[in-house]
Formats: C-alpha cells, sequence, structure tokens
C-alpha cells in the first residue's frame, strides 16, 4: 500500500446500496401503476420484478418490455412509458451504502485522490451522484455512458487514470463485481480490493483481489 495514491471506486453496490434503492424503486412503481393489486400480490410483484432485473445487469429496453407484456396492468402500458417513468424517478431512490460517506472522508483525510468508474446512462449515474451528494469527493468521474466504453474493457481505467493523473501502479480499485470490477481493473494493471455482495466469484477468472471485505468499514484496517 506504500505506493498507493490515489483509489477508484465503483457506484452501483459499492458506494450506493443498490439493492435498497432498486426495492425502494420497485416499491414506488408498482403503488403507482399496479395500485388495483391486493397487497400480497403486490408484495409478490416487487420481488418478481427484483429477479428479473438481475441485480441491473439486464439490457434495460429488454426489462422494460418483458415488464410491459407480463405485468397484470389496469391499463396497458409500454416499454417506453416505464423508460420515461424509470429515467425521471430511480435516482430519487438513491440510498448511500453503510459507511459510504465515512470511508470517503477517511480516505480523503490521509491524503488519497480519489475517483469513481461506473457503467451506465450518463443521465442515470450523474443523477445518482448528485442525488447522493458524492460528486464532491472525486478528482474523477468516468461514466460508461459518457465515455463510449464500459467496464470492464480496459480503456475505461485507464481514461479514469489519466483524469485522475495517476498510474495503474499508483491506484488501488474497490468495487462489488467479480468481472466488472475486480478482473477488469486487475486487467488494467491495478491491485483491487472485492467488496463482497450479490456476485460469486468465479475461479476461472485468473486474477485474484489483494484484499476481500464485506463492509466498507473494513477499508480503514487496509489503507
Amino acid at each position: 500500500m506504500s505506493k498507493v495514491r490515489a483509489l477508484l471506486f465503483d457506484l452501483d453496490n459499492t458506494l450506493m446500496d443498490r439493492d435498497h434503492t432498486f426495492h425502494s424503486f420497485c416499491t414506488q412503481f408498482v403503488a403507482d401503476f399496479l395500485g388495483h393489486t391486493e397487497p400480497d400480490e403486490a408484495q409478490a410483484l416487487i420481488e418478481d420484478i427484483i429477479v428479473r432485473d438481475k441485480d441491473g445487469y439486464r439490457d434495460k429496453d429488454g426489462f422494460f418490455a418483458e415488464l410491459s407484456e407480463v405485468l397484470p396492468w389496469k391499463t396497458p402500458v409500454t416499454a417506453a412509458e416505464i423508460r420515461s417513468y424509470y429515467d425521471k424517478s430511480y435516482f430519487d431512490h438513491g440510498a448511500l451504502m453503510k459507511g459510504a460517506e465515512d470511508i470517503l472522508k477517511y480516505c480523503q483525510e490521509r491524503g488519497y485522490i480519489l475517483g469513481l468508474v461506473t457503467n451506465g446512462r450518463e443521465e442515470i449515474q450523474s443523477g445518482k451522484i448528485d442525488r447522493l451528494s458524492l460528486r464532491g469527493y472525486f478528482k474523477a468521474i468516468v461514466i460508461s455512458g459518457e465515455a463510449g466504453i464500459s467496464k470492464p474493457d480496459p480503456a475505461i481505467y485507464q481514461l479514469a487514470l489519466t483524469r485522475l493523473g495517476f498510474t495503474a501502479e499508483q491506484t488501488l480499485f474497490i468495487g462489488d463485481h467479480p468481472v466488472n470490477d475486480i478482473w477488469g481493473a486487475s486487467r488494467a494493471g491495478m491491485d483491487t480490493i472485492w467488496l463482497r455482495r450479490n456476485h460469486p466469484w468465479d475461479t476461472a477468472l485468473g486474477e485474484q483481489p489483494r484484499k476481500i471485505i464485506d463492509d466498507l468499514h473494513e477499508l480503514k484496517h487496509i489503507i
């Protein structure tokens, strides 16, 4: 760790609690569009939507088209209407991961330069960042929708390093996804810390994180 001067973070399910955020969004979505259903059915619909979403790794167009077809609408709702509702309201449900703001302040106080790399549409990811008041912590923010490249493409990590002004050897990457965060950042030459969340580790990846944590507060014992 003596060479590390910069830290790059993932956003969803690393700094933002996506599980909480998406559950909150689904609850409001079902209340707004499927309020005619009984409470037990409404809860089952929320849980079904969460399963279909696959932790956000579904193609959104296909996901919304599927919801348009399978949900028990009183009045039909198109995929485009679901997309519009999502774009306008999703980031309003954003919630910080436990300890996120505390650990960012801790890192800054110890002189680390911070950056953020996230996949997603620019307007959605920027909305989350601003909703959570995170923007001020970072020297560099790279969003795949704005950059035109996505994790785990090595180019997106290199872009973040260039904007930060540090080399891969001087930078540590923290994220929750084994491929998009840990494997990708490792292939770009960075040491990594895996925040264990919803995705099991794939031993076939060939790369290993420097450390594994289950809570952001554990970073204090590492950096």
